[in-house]
């Protein structure tokens, strides 16, 4: 199991915009270049951030920016934005054999198990916020934080 990397993408997205907010438009070209991926994937994710009220985009090669301030977006909003998970985290097997008394049971004893897993990642991701990310990679390049 693995979070689908629109998540990593979309932090990498946002950070590259606030980034360079001041110097380039912000592009789904220019975008594509620093993530290094099709600028489809780009405009796929900066729709489902715009979705959410993360980002705001102007058509044609307007760019794209922070829709409201960094400190109020948490990795959690990002998560949620870009689908990373469809309900669980665990995609649980279906149909576990019903003669086995380990099959029988299995869902009894994990189900709450993984669901209290999925919580307390979801509540660390609600304490992060997308501002420590820009913060500390504009310390990085040597860049003053706006």
């Amino acid at each position: 199991m693995q979070i689908s990397s629109r998540f990593t993408i979309a932090i990498h997205i946002i950070t590259c915009i606030e980034t360079f907010k001041d110097e380039y438009k912000t592009t789904s070209d220019f975008l594509a270049a620093s993530v290094n991926v099709n600028p489809v994937i780009i405009r796929r994710i900066l729709q489902q951030l715009k979705k959410a009220g993360i980002v705001e985009t102007k058509r044609g090669s307007g760019g794209a920016y922070a829709a409201k301030p960094l400190d109020e977006i948490t990795f959690y909003d990002i998560y949620k934005a870009v689908d990373c998970v469809e309900n669980d985290l665990f995609h649980f097997h279906e149909n576990p054999n019903t003669n086995c008394p380990v099959g029988r049971n299995i869902h009894f004893v994990l189900d709450n198990r993984l669901h209290d897993v999925q919580n307390a990642m979801e509540n660390k991701l609600k304490e992060m916020k997308l501002s420590d990310v820009v913060n500390d990679t504009l310390k990085l390049i040597g860049k003053e934080a706006q």
